[in-house]
Parts: structure tokens; C-alpha cells; sequence
């Protein structure tokens, strides 16, 4: 995907983190010499084109409550089905598929421990498919930035 120049800037600045203030947008847009109407229409085409999926927050599992990965092996006729079901549970982000006896990989985040063990009790009963939980008991990088300012061969 080709990105035009405002398209490039923005997720070059603003992909570690957004302004916190009352008008977000426009401070973005401040910052990109644009107005926040061309901001917006940027947003809503990279949205629009699959190159933006969410803007939003990522909180520190262990700040936030608490939050594990979860892997299921999911049988291939069921794998929609069963990837809908999951999308329903609001504490669940991250879901995907993988090319793997374990399938299915999402992340749960709650409350709390009993949060998330009572969650993965409801999603175990309502597939039918046990659940491996893997909490994280370690975080050694967490910055899922991608620099677009690297010629073909560049490590990143």
C-alpha cells in the first residue's frame, strides 16, 4: 500500500502515543501542520483501506488489572465460528489465527485474576475447547512502533 505524505507523518509520529488533552485531534493535527477535517478524512481513509485496525490506548496489563494470552485449538470448519463467538466477550482483543494445532490466539484482559479464570471457564463451556492460558510473568518490549522511514534491506 502506497501511503500519501499526511498518511505517513501521522503514523510515523502518533503511533506511540496520542496527545492527552480535550482536543486530541486538533493538538494531532497542530503538530502535522493540517486542520483536523483533513486529520479525520486521513483516519477514516487508513481505516477505511485496512491500514488502521484502532486508535486507542494501550494500557499496562498489570496497571489496568489483569490480562493473559490465550490459545485454542480450534478445528478448521469451526475457526469462524468459533473466532465470532470470542469476538463477543468485551474483555478479548488481539484475536487471530495462526497456522498451528493452536489455532485460535487472543488476549483477555479483566478486573483481575478470578476475572479472567471465571471468563475462560465461560469460553471453555460455550466452544467446548479447553483454553491454554499463558500469562505473561515478564514484559521484555512492549513497543509495537514501525518506523515506514527505512529503505528495502534496513533492519528496522
Amino acid at each position: 500500500m502506497n501511503l500519501d505524505a499526511l498518511s505517513s507523518r501521522l503514523i510515523e509520529r502518533f503511533q506511540h502515543g496520542m496527545p492527552l488533552c480535550a482536543a486530541p485531534y486538533q493538538a494531532m493535527a497542530d503538530a502535522l501542520d493540517c486542520s483536523e477535517s483533513e486529520l479525520l478524512a486521513c483516519l477514516q481513509g487508513l481505516e477505511q483501506s485496512g491500514a488502521l485496525s484502532r486508535i486507542g490506548p494501550v494500557f499496562e496489563h498489570r496497571r489496568a488489572g489483569a490480562s493473559t494470552l490465550v490459545a485454542l485449538a480450534v478445528p478448521a470448519e469451526r475457526l469462524e465460528q468459533v473466532a465470532a463467538q470470542i469476538n463477543l466477550y468485551p474483555e478479548v482483543n488481539h484475536n487471530y489465527s495462526r497456522e498451528h494445532r493452536y489455532n485460535l490466539w487472543f488476549v483477555l484482559t479483566g478486573p483481575d485474576r478470578p476475572h479472567l479464570d471465571r471468563l475462560l471457564g465461560q469460553i471453555h463451556t460455550a466452544t467446548g475447547l479447553t483454553p491454554l492460558d499463558l500469562p505473561m510473568y515478564a514484559a521484555y518490549r512492549i513497543d509495537l512502533g514501525f518506523s515506514l522511514n527505512f529503505a528495502v534491506g534496513d533492519v528496522p
